[in-house]
């Protein structure tokens, strides 16, 4: 809509993706925390609470009425923003959207069997959730390699040069992107906050990747690959902080809602769109390194445990390592902001030493 203020109403501020990505912000962050506490009324009159994991730690016990899938306002306040503030003609903003829907619908069905069984573990069983996952991936992997103009070369950070061309073999690699991150991304959500901040962390840094990977000037002085159109998911990156910011407000510990499976594989799936469109899918470990280090200790976790009968992490995700070693909570939560916040530096640092 804002777009549409400028080509028809000749109103050239709106032309701007900066001026536009800013409004999407503070639309969506004003609509979330408007929505918020609506929702969590509603949720708490239908006890659409989150079950918690019988083996977690027993501190856990006490968030056992937390409402949950808090996550379907802040996609929806996200979705809202990008509507008025973006060209919806533009086929990388309409990927974005896809993913954020195609993955929400994956979340939703598994938040929704968990709610009504009272179980935590009587979700979607995790073949079906990975099926699902990865045929979402590789329809929007589909889509972009088929129907838009981004490269498939494969880049790596400190080097400007790409290594070798993809081609075909792009969707299955894409794929994989997508659907590693989105399940990261969920298992970090263990703990208030914990997955809220580094996923806002994650979405400044990227999009700033995309943005400049979308800019002439910008791209060609850093000695970024150039991919006309994508700078207009900047905005739906905007958007998604500022939901983002809004939801911690209500998410931060003691939490009063929780974002559940619906926003999680969201986030993770659109953080790993955004490094594909940006040709930054490894770095995206970098930028990710907290959703990395969490997956990879379940990874370790269950690979020592069935070759060797023994545990590395005295429980896994590592956060509650942690809180069986009697960290309080709201430490390791800032701790692990603190180090989200630190590799995202890093990783911006890398766009100078390539």
């Amino acid at each position: 809509m804002l777009y549409w203020f400028y080509r028809h109403l000749d109103i050239n501020l709106f032309q701007y993706i900066t001026v536009r990505a800013g409004f999407a912000f503070f639309i969506a962050f004003i609509l979330t925390l408007i929505l918020m506490p609506k929702f969590i009324k509603w949720a708490q009159e239908k006890n659409a609470s989150q079950p918690i994991y019988s083996l977690a730690p027993s501190s856990h016990k006490t968030k056992a009425n937390t409402p949950t899938m808090g996550g379907l306002v802040f996609l929806f306040t996200t979705i809202i923003a990008s509507i008025l503030t973006v060209k919806l003609n533009n086929i990388y903003v309409i990927g974005a959207i896809l993913t954020l829907m195609l993955f929400a619908f994956i979340g939703i069905k598994d938040d929704i069997s968990k709610i009504v069984k009272k179980e935590n573990q009587s979700g979607l069983s995790p073949k079906t959730k990975i099926i699902l996952q990865t045929i979402s991936a590789i329809f929007i992997s589909g889509l972009l390699y088929f129907l838009s103009s981004l490269p498939t070369s494969f880049y790596i950070p400190f080097y400007k040069y790409p290594l070798f061309d993809m081609k075909i073999f792009s969707i299955l690699f894409w794929t994989l992107v997508i659907v590693a991150t989105s399940n990261a991304v969920n298992l970090t959500d263990g703990l208030d906050g914990l997955a809220t901040v580094p996923s806002i962390f994650a979405l400044a840094s990227l999009g700033i990747l995309v943005y400049i990977t979308g800019h002439a000037v910008l791209s060609s002085y850093l000695l970024l690959p150039k991919v006309t159109g994508v700078g207009e998911v900047t905005i739906i990156a905007a958007a998604l902080a500022g939901a983002l910011i809004g939801f911690l407000w209500y998410n931060c510990h003691p939490a009063e809602v929780f974002m559940g499976d619906s926003g999680s594989l969201s986030i993770g799936a659109f953080l790993a769109y955004m490094a594909i469109i940006s040709k930054s899918e490894i770095l995206l470990i970098i930028i990710g390194f907290v959703f990395v280090l969490e997956a990879m200790s379940v990874i370790l976790q269950v690979g020592s445990y069935k070759l060797r009968k023994k545990r590395v992490f005295l429980m896994a995700p590592i956060h509650h390592h942690f809180e069986q070693k009697n960290w309080k909570e709201s430490k390791i939560i800032v701790r692990f902001w603190i180090i989200a916040l630190i590799s995202n530096i890093i990783a911006l640092i890398t766009l100078k030493i390539r």
